[in-house]
């Protein structure tokens, strides 16, 4: 068969793999100049490693993308430092990246708090019935089950910073899944996302998969007189589209209304991530990942010292900083320009460090993308676009579709492979 992928992202080149390996002729359209999907990087002339547009790591746990990563025989490339992640309380940041800190953080108070954190945690882990936690919001279950601190402290700033004006209307299933799924343990790819995204592409191309950079495909449409589908003029037996649902709804008009409702119905958030090349360190202490909670007055969910993960000797010596957070359409960061933005942060780099001063910085990124974070509302298993649609060959397969899991990179690799599954037994 003759097959067209949409998108090069983890999950469109993961696709293609599969595809290509039982013997189909693949073709992958990407409309930027470059793979990677939400997961690209950049560098900067002197730098040995690229920086990713939107921080990106993997977790010991993610099985599907070290699966992906042996079978390429690129596990020695693979390398799990262990960066400190600290959380907020009273001013101050405390190590928050094992059991022992997580009962030595003050935040949670003492004993029955405490306690109710643990039992919690450990029957997240324990249970596997993510279907019974999606019947009810996570702002109920916490409420209920962690206790009124425990959760105003810990899991109500996280779902205020990831979900903002929906914090209290997201599922159970997805706080389960973040539980269940997580390590403390972090990776990376030697040389950046980036640079895996290459090597991955450049293998494929070996094994005979054409693709496309620069490629915007416009329309997706059923060729009667073949039974195929046009990807703009060109036929295919099979497409997979790997993008978001409502560039699906838009490049396939041919979609049965019901499915074109459903894929637009869905929520989601955008982002906005600045990256910054610093002379100095930022965090004294060392410190990778700040949690920032929004009611203490800081102005991005995350804070993210990347040399405190990886050496600054791979960016020539510059430290690397990103300030993230995910944000409803519309809000104003996106419309702010990169000076704008940067001096609405620089009081939150002054908490970090009072040292701080605004000539550290050397430069400065912006990158904004309208589809970050999937929003998964109660019973949100009955809204997931199935992967075949009700067009004969045609198939999607996006971050929105990965439910009760979280995005990521591993997920999408997941998603990918599940969809050629499906494309190949048809």
């Amino acid at each position: 068969m003759k097959i067209a992928i949409i998108g090069a992202g983890f999950g469109g080149l993961a696709a293609a793999y599969d595809l290509n390996k039982a013997g189909h002729e693949v073709v992958v359209f990407e409309s930027a100049s470059h793979v990677g999907g939400l997961a690209a990087g950049f560098k900067e002339p002197g730098w040995d490693w690229s920086v990713e547009k939107f921080y990106h790591h993997w977790f010991q746990s993610d099985s599907s993308m070290m699966g992906l990563i042996q079978e390429l025989g690129l596990m020695d490339k693979v390398i799990f430092p262990r960066p400190l992640t600290v959380m907020y309380f009273n001013g101050k940041f405390y190590p928050f990246d094992s059991i022992l800190n997580a009962l030595l953080f003050p935040g949670l108070g003492f004993g029955l708090n405490k306690i109710r954190f643990g039992f919690v945690g450990l029957f997240l882990r324990l249970t596997d019935n993510w279907r019974a936690l999606e019947k009810v919001t996570a702002h109920a279950w916490m409420l209920k089950w962690a206790g009124k601190q425990v959760y105003e402290q810990m899991w109500k700033p996280l779902l205020v910073g990831k979900f903002g004006p929906f914090y209290q209307d997201v599922n159970m299933a997805w706080m389960w899944a973040r539980i269940k799924a997580r390590t403390t343990r972090l990776g990376t790819f030697e040389g950046g996302f980036q640079r895996f995204a290459d090597v991955f592409a450049e293998k494929l191309r070996g094994m005979g998969v054409e693709i496309r950079l620069g490629a915007q495909v416009k329309f997706i449409k059923q060729n009667q007189a073949s039974g195929g589908l046009n990807v703009d003029v060109e036929s295919f037996d099979q497409v997979l589209v790997t993008a978001s649902p409502s560039l699906m709804a838009k490049i396939c008009p041919d979609l049965p209304e019901e499915y074109l409702k459903g894929l637009l119905e869905l929520k989601s958030m955008g982002a906005v991530v600045m990256t910054l090349s610093l002379k100095h360190q930022l965090s004294k202490e060392g410190y990778y990942w700040f949690n920032l909670p929004k009611e203490a007055g800081f102005p991005m969910l995350a804070l993210v010292e990347h040399t405190n993960f990886v050496s600054p000797e791979h960016f020539g010596g510059d430290r690397i900083v990103y300030a993230g957070d995910y944000l409803e359409l519309g809000h104003e960061y996106f419309s702010l320009s990169d000076d704008e933005l940067l001096e609405r942060f620089i009081p939150a780099f002054k908490r970090i460090n009072p040292e701080f001063e605004k000539e550290w910085v050397k430069k400065v990124w912006v990158n904004k993308t309208n589809y970050a974070q999937p929003v998964p509302l109660v019973n949100h298993s009955k809204n997931i676009p199935a992967i075949q649609t009700p067009i004969e060959g045609l198939y999607f397969a996006s971050m929105s579709q990965v439910y009760p899991w979280d995005r990521g990179t591993n997920f999408a690799v997941e998603i990918g492979r599940r969809a050629a599954k499906m494309m190949l037994e048809n």
